[in-house]
């Protein structure tokens, strides 16, 4: 017996929608809504896939789902594009510790140069 899915005009709907959302949080930032309108769009996206495989898709639908599909690559970019922006911050903000101050090595360093007083 194969699995029951919905049609797919209405899952193209709500996929559309879900891709909205996640444009919006990312623009806005909100992970938590980002977090859980992108498990949407997985949800949706997959159900989409397995209704368009049980059956011919007409020209219209096809393009929507392609449309959909380059929606979320464009997405993935700029959130890859976002990720690494952040990791270049943090290394210029934190660069790497060549003196090896901040480990259990560089303890005597900071106590002689800051008057940190804990003790070996």
């Amino acid at each position: 017996m194969k699995p029951t899915t919905a049609p797919l005009p209405p899952l193209l709907n709500e996929l559309e929608a879900a891709l909205s959302c996640v444009q919006q949080a990312l623009a806005q930032r909100d992970t938590a809504q980002l977090e859980m309108q992108a498990s949407a769009v997985q949800r949706l996206l997959a159900e989409a896939l397995g209704s368009a495989r049980q059956q011919p898709l007409p020209p219209p639908l096809r393009q929507r789902l392609a449309q959909a599909g380059a929606q979320l690559a464009a997405q993935r970019q700029a959130l890859s594009r976002a990720t690494a922006s952040l990791d270049r911050a943090i290394d210029v903000l934190m660069p790497a510790d060549p003196l090896g101050l901040y480990g259990d090595a560089g303890r005597p360093l900071r106590q002689r140069s800051s008057g940190d007083s804990i003790s070996a």
